[in-house]
């Protein structure tokens, strides 16, 4: 410790304040610290042997949807392959502090960090790579960096067969309900979906485009909106399956019958989809098989840490027809 206050220029003692995830140090101070601790192998040493921890972390916005608990079951079990265990921090809670987070990090060690979070900020995943931490981003994500090694899904592709689909049943308006527009899924599900009406010959039409949350309320509040149009649409395509839950309750609330008055699509295929009556139409993201992606890519960057750095790797999505969807009825 006197050797990293030393190259760090501070103190033992604020040393031993960042190892313990103390708030009352600057971040410019911590940052200083955590690559003073890498350039003086700090870490090493404290690991005789085989430097891993044996320990994948998992940081993700939060852990009570069905999204998130795929995810989770596929990183433990690709984690458990491995002989290492997954260790999961919540991000939705008042007293997550992802500065005392990574002091954690820095104190205790990880083979590497998979971040499930809408937004990442760039300098905490520099921090971790001060501490040679590989870092995989699991999507979604707000926007790409080529210098980050990240698994996604098709949502393009996605969304295009989603529309498609509801084409092919004779819908000629359909609504669609994105996640977040700042979010690089939720703009790739929405070129998708206007792909497919451009191939048809349709028109993107801006009142039957609506943004939310991905979250069950986020989607009741925008089928309220596209419910509420003097014109409604006979088709709605939403970004997430809690999405459509809300346009389920939305078009409750309205007496409108979904499929014979509203076909409905939703994003991810989670459990969710069987227990909606009728059972929801959705696209498949295999959620499970990223995260188990992402393990590996942990494991591959520990072995080489060059080989992977920017990769971008893509898993395929595939519509699954359930009793949501079906033609409109003739005027």
């Amino acid at each position: 410790m006197s050797d990293v206050a030393a190259e760090a220029g501070v103190s033992v003692p604020t040393v031993s304040k960042v190892l313990n995830g103390r708030g009352d140090v600057s971040e410019s101070t911590r940052a200083r610290v955590f690559k003073a601790m890498s350039s003086t192998g700090y870490l090493n040493r404290r690991l005789p042997g085989r430097d891993t921890s044996g320990l994948i972390d998992v940081v993700i916005d939060g852990i009570g949807t069905p999204w998130a608990l795929e995810i989770l079951r596929g990183a433990e079990e690709a984690a458990s392959r491995r002989g290492s265990a997954a260790v999961v921090t919540s991000t939705m809670h008042d007293t997550f502090s992802m500065t005392a987070w990574l002091s954690r990090i820095a104190a205790r060690r990880s083979d590497g960090v998979i971040f499930v979070l809408s937004r990442a900020d760039h300098s905490e995943i520099e921090a971790l790579t001060e501490l040679h931490t590989p870092v995989v981003l699991l999507d979604p994500v707000g926007g790409t960096d080529p210098s980050l090694t990240s698994v996604g899904a098709t949502n393009w592709t996605g969304g295009f067969a989603a529309t498609e689909h509801l084409i092919s049943l004779g819908h000629t308006r359909i609504g669609f309900i994105g996640g977040p527009q700042e979010l690089e899924c939720s703009r790739q599900r929405f070129e998708g979906y206007a792909a497919a009406l451009r191939r048809a010959r349709l028109d993107v039409e801006p009142e039957l485009v609506t943004h939310g949350e991905f979250m069950t309320p986020g989607g009741h509040a925008a089928g309220k909106l596209l419910l509420d149009l003097p014109d409604r649409p006979t088709a709605i395509f939403a970004s997430s399956d809690l999405q459509a839950a809300g346009v389920y309750e939305a078009a409750r609330e309205r007496d409108v019958k979904i499929p014979s008055e509203l076909s409905v699509v939703g994003f991810d295929d989670t459990s969710i989809c069987g227990y909606l009556s009728p059972a929801l139409t959705s696209v498949r993201q295999p959620l499970a098989d990223m995260a188990a992606e992402a393990v590996r890519l942990i494991f591959d960057l520990t072995d080489n840490p060059s080989i992977a750095i920017g990769r971008r790797i893509e898993l395929a999505t595939s519509l699954v027809v359930r009793d949501s969807t079906a033609s409109p009825l003739p005027h």
